[in-house]
């Protein structure tokens, strides 16, 4: 597939993920806590393996989703120290959202899948008109 083709479909996916990642933070409804603590984590790893995709359209689906799970399990671990440079964008809602507020050990199975599934999307893309 073109590259062009692949830059649309990838482009179009981000828009339905932005809001999806975003609503996990304000749902309310059953299992909210799971909801806004946990799986936004799932949509978070989807999101970034995306994104870079879209900046990067040669680079390998499997470099990708890899480099975005250590960078992201690295974030992670960066909020057990609380270095400064991580403490200001953690002070406002957006922020937060992309980076978190608290390590936890329970987002790790998340940013896995999310990276795992993030991966066959981008294979998935790959293979259209092909």
């Amino acid at each position: 597939m073109k590259i062009k083709q692949r830059g649309i479909i990838t482009f179009v996916l981000l828009l339905l993920i932005i809001p999806l990642g975003f609503y996990t933070k304000v749902y309310s409804g059953p299992a909210n806590m799971w909801v806004n603590n946990s799986l936004g984590g799932f949509f978070y790893e989807i999101f970034w393996i995306l994104l870079v995709s879209f900046l990067f359209p040669k680079a390998k689906p499997f470099r990708i989703a890899l480099w975005v799970f250590l960078v992201t399990c690295a974030i992670e671990f960066l909020q057990l120290w609380h270095p400064p440079f991580l403490e200001m964008p953690l002070g406002n809602f957006i922020g937060r959202t992309i980076l978190g507020n608290s390590f936890n050990w329970g987002d790790f199975p998340y940013y896995f899948l999310g990276s795992l599934i993030g991966f066959f999307i981008l294979k998935g893309i790959g293979k259209i008109h092909s």
